[in-house]
């Protein structure tokens, strides 16, 4: 993307006025997406967005500039801007020799999405809205939305790393709307992966379609949800996001320095049920969160946070793992090159049990079973958190029944750990999704088994 001796010059201009570390990150991402509303197509959009970061660091004080003028004289005034405002005071000469990091991609693209026509996405597009609106006359709106993009980065630093990674994600989501007597009803499926357009090899959008008009379909006869502490059982997937609001954002080590974590002091403690390993793995083939090297250069890992319920580590950029004297976990990630690196998850989820899915809920005589989670809020600093339940049913007499209209599931991050009594092994991913910490968006991933949380629930429902 740069020759390496441009890249040298510009973080030996970085380290001149006496700073103790400096890095360049030059991002090229092209990206597309089209919107099909009611069965016309809203939108369809590309774009290309190109730059380079410089991040310059003096004791506690960091530097940045971000430009769009890839030249090297623009660089080297972007460097300069950087040391500037790190406020360095020495001044000399300092020579980087950088060597490549090699780390192994997590997937192989098969189909770049930009060597498919628009055209057939759009026809992919307009088969969802077709078979969503044939599963029965309530459904009276479908939206129907295809993205991708290609990201290509440099990462290069003082310390001598210089690493480059290309990363190709796609997806595709339908949203249905049922209306009849007792209301509106929504219904949504979404899929995404760290792929090309064979996505849709492995994926078929009229299942997709079927599955979130049968979704608002079924909502339609739902009865309110009940209020008070419940046992609640968490189907596969679609429940991971709980974790990695409630649990996995009190794991990064910057809200861990700062205090704001519930969990910030206890490693080595035991903070959770001894069925609990939960795990945050950049490496996953193909997931939405994946990559080859984060956005500071090391290499994807797979970091296990808790092992049997105990703490035994937090998730590091490397600025804070610097600043510690350990490695990088590889969980340094910024939005784009107009953003600084900050700790961030990446696929976080929760490991495998040994219990039978089915057992689970036979053994269950009353509460709710969660099949998916909406959004929600979450206080990192005493683990709180108030989730959407956007499908959801009552188990009675060890059974799943009526469905549910949506409420809420209340509880906290640390309490519910520890009142996990059962762990499934039907592990699944949930679906793609964006994580967003001080104003950055980046693509994460989340996944459980089904589990049941003893106690500790609170649903949010309207029932009398």
């Amino acid at each position: 993307m740069i020759e390496q001796s441009t890249v040298e010059r510009v973080l030996a201009e970085g380290l001149s006025k006496g700073a103790e570390f400096a890095e360049v990150f030059v991002e090229d991402r092209r990206s597309s997406s089209a919107l099909l509303d009611d069965g016309k197509v809203e939108e369809l959009t590309s774009g290309r967005d190109r730059g380079a970061g410089i991040r310059v660091v003096v004791g506690e004080s960091t530097g940045f500039a971000h430009t769009s003028d890839l030249t090297e004289e623009g660089l080297l005034a972007a460097a300069r801007t950087a040391a500037a405002a790190a406020r360095g005071t020495g001044a000399g000469t300092t020579v980087v020799a950088l060597s490549e990091t090699r780390a192994p991609r997590p997937n192989v693209v098969a189909v770049l999405p930009g060597d498919v026509p628009k055209s057939r996405k759009v026809e992919l597009l307009a088969a969802a809205d077709e078979v969503a609106r044939a599963q029965g006359g309530a459904i009276t709106q479908v939206t129907a939305r295809y993205a991708d993009s290609v990201r290509r980065i440099l990462v290069a630093n003082s310390d001598g790393t210089l690493a480059t990674d290309d990363q190709v994600r796609t997806m595709f989501s339908v949203s249905c709307v049922a209306s009849g007597d007792t209301g509106m009803q929504t219904g949504r499926e979404s899929v995404g992966h760290t792929v090309g357009f064979e996505l849709f090899d492995r994926y078929d959008v009229e299942d997709l379609a079927r599955r979130a008009a049968d979704r608002a379909i079924t909502k339609l006869r739902a009865r309110p949800a009940p209020a008070g502490e419940m046992t609640v059982v968490i189907g596969p997937g679609g429940g991971g996001v709980m974790f990695h609001e409630a649990c996995g954002h009190g794991l990064e080590a910057d809200l861990v320095a700062k205090g704001a974590s519930v969990f910030a002091g206890r490693i080595g403690e035991q903070v959770a049920s001894p069925l609990v390993t939960l795990v945050d793995d950049g490496t996953m083939g193909g997931e939405w969160g994946c990559f080859s090297v984060d956005d500071e250069g090391r290499p994807a890992q797979r970091n296990v946070l808790i092992q049997d319920g105990v703490l035994v580590d937090y998730m590091w950029d490397g600025l804070r793992a610097r600043k510690e004297g350990r490695p990088s976990s590889g969980n340094g990630r910024r939005q784009s090159y107009q953003h600084l690196p900050m700790v961030r998850m990446t696929n976080t989820y929760l490991v495998d049990g040994g219990s039978s899915p089915d057992e689970i809920v036979a053994d269950t005589p009353s509460g709710v079973y969660v099949a998916h989670l909406g959004g929600g809020q979450v206080n990192t600093a005493t683990g709180d958190f108030v989730f959407g339940m956007t499908e959801a049913y009552l188990i009675e007499d060890g059974q799943i029944t009526e469905p549910l209209r949506e409420g809420n599931l209340i509880g906290n991050g640390p309490a519910v750990l520890s009142a996990i009594d059962a762990v499934g092994n039907d592990f699944a991913m949930g679906a793609p999704g964006t994580c967003g910490k001080d104003g950055q968006g980046v693509p994460v991933g989340d996944g459980v088994p089904t589990l049941r949380v003893g106690a500790g629930l609170t649903i949010g429902g309207t029932a009398a």
